[in-house]
């Protein structure tokens, strides 16, 4: 039997950052024909959003105008079936040509499976990811839900996503092109802790690197369910950030050393499932991050949000 290791009762003080003050929100843009955005990814000046049960990739260009889609499923509407949908809820550039996608692995056989695209040429290779997902649980991770995934120098890195019945976060540190060697890529586990004195789990929905500064911000939202299928009621979304990420890649477990309580800088994002997050630009004071949200509505909603450093 797998020992689990356990946070011990988090002491860390859970604050709003207080360049809340000074971070702002700049642009908010809504794509009603294009379901469930769950991640956002840019090569060269276009964006790339993935929905957990769009048929398609949607392009934006650098005025987050409708540009043009990649089909990945041959479905004649646009949402695809719960019961069957893929679940795509992590988007990664590997260069400047092609881009990473995967399903969360919560349920199989649908979601174990991701894309690689060649968006110059669109074309797409089909992954099965069974192998790898299927090891998880031999590493102690109860219930799969892969949300969110980043390169941090030499590591890839994927978010595992828990829920109010499994209230545990994970980073998963593994190599690169892992599905190439599914029984021996390394799967090693960090448990990310949550802040003490809140009731309400909060999950983990996308990951970015800020190399310049070696942060890693992770979006992070509220929802009131017991699985990793089943949608709840939307709560608070949040950013979260962790200083100096490539020395903790070997710890068991971290806190965030920063939260960020979204509500506090726009009232806009009230009611917004932040489920991924993207760094477009980073200064010495500032970065420019792109959030997305799906509200189960069907409809996609861009966030682009300046946020001050402190």
């Amino acid at each position: 039997m797998i020992k689990k290791q356990w946070l011990p009762s988090l002491l860390f003080a859970f604050f709003v950052s207080s360049c809340g003050k000074k971070s702002s929100l700049e642009v908010v843009k809504t794509f009603p024909g294009y379901p469930s955005s769950s991640g956002i990814e840019k090569i060269n000046k276009d964006y790339y959003i993935i929905g957990d049960d769009a048929k398609n990739i949607l392009i934006l260009d650098s005025s987050l105008l409708k540009k043009d889609s990649i089909s990945l499923y041959p479905f004649s509407k646009q949402r695809m079936p719960k019961s069957i949908k893929a679940d795509l809820e992590s988007i990664m550039k590997l260069n400047d040509n092609q881009l990473l996608i995967l399903g969360s692995g919560s349920a199989s056989p649908y979601r174990n499976a991701g894309w690689l695209v060649n968006v110059r040429q669109r074309e797409k290779q089909f992954i099965h990811l069974d192998t790898f997902y299927h090891r998880f649980s031999q590493n102690g991770i109860q219930d799969v839900n892969i949300e969110g995934a980043c390169i941090v120098q030499n590591k890839w890195l994927l978010a595992n996503r828990g829920h109010a019945g499994y209230p545990h976060n994970y980073l998963i540190v593994t190599k690169p092109y892992f599905w190439q060697q599914q029984q021996a890529a390394p799967i090693e586990k960090i448990s990310i802790g949550q802040p003490s004195g809140d009731s309400s789990f909060r999950g983990i929905s996308g990951l970015a690197y800020a190399k310049n500064s070696d942060q890693l911000l992770m979006s992070v939202s509220t929802e009131a369910t017991n699985s990793t299928t089943a949608d709840g009621d939307i709560g608070k979304s949040y950013i979260w950030i962790i200083q100096n990420i490539t020395s903790k890649l070997g710890w068991q477990a971290i806190n965030p050393n920063k939260i960020i309580d979204l509500n506090q800088i726009d009232a806009r994002f009230k009611g917004q499932k932040i489920e991924s997050i993207h760094i477009d630009e980073e200064t010495k004071s500032s970065l420019k991050i792109l959030l997305v949200a799906d509200n189960d509505n069907g409809v996609s909603t861009v966030f682009v949000l300046m946020l001050i450093k402190e």
